[in-house]
């Protein structure tokens, strides 16, 4: 199955959680959890065209997967660049530096995966609900970066600055 079909058949069958009050504005990028019955954490997000992402970091317990939807996303990984484009995926295994950001001129849709299950509470903490006005902009006020800051270690988000 075609990659935007298979992203428009899940977005039919998840409709009813959309519409729902998890969906936040987290460092810029709007992300929805989805709950799961396995030991992973399972989100939608759409990044606006240039947005960074997070701080670099790694995690010393989770693995994590990337799949984008439509448009494309730069990551870096371990000091290397990697454009990851629509119906392409990155795994980052613990201990990984990394982060992403979207540097094109279009939106970047995209599914995140943390295994095992506990990430999901740091976009929870952190994130600001996307019914709020504004709420991407303050997504990325100095309160709420310091707040990443302050939590990360928390959730396993090891900050390298």
């Amino acid at each position: 199955m075609e990659i935007s079909k298979l992203y428009n058949s899940f977005v039919r069958q998840k409709s009813h959680d959309m519409k729902n009050d998890k969906t936040k504005w987290v460092l810029g990028h709007k992300v929805t959890p989805y709950d799961t019955l396995g030991d992973y954490d399972l989100m939608m997000a759409e990044t606006p065209p240039q947005v960074q992402g997070p701080p670099p970091h790694f995690h010393n317990n989770f693995k994590e997967s990337f799949l984008i939807i439509e448009g494309e996303m730069e990551f870096f990984i371990n000091g290397e660049v990697k454009n990851v484009r629509a119906g392409e995926s990155v795994d980052i295994p613990p201990k990984t530096l990394h982060t992403f950001g979207n540097k094109s001129n279009s939106t970047c849709k995209w599914v995140n995966i943390h295994s095992p299950k506990g990430f999901r509470g740091f976009f929870d903490k952190t994130g600001i609900p996307a019914q709020n006005e504004n709420a991407q902009q303050e997504s990325i006020a100095p309160k709420i970066i310091k707040k990443v800051f302050e939590l990360a270690a928390d959730f396993d988000m090891i900050i390298k600055v």
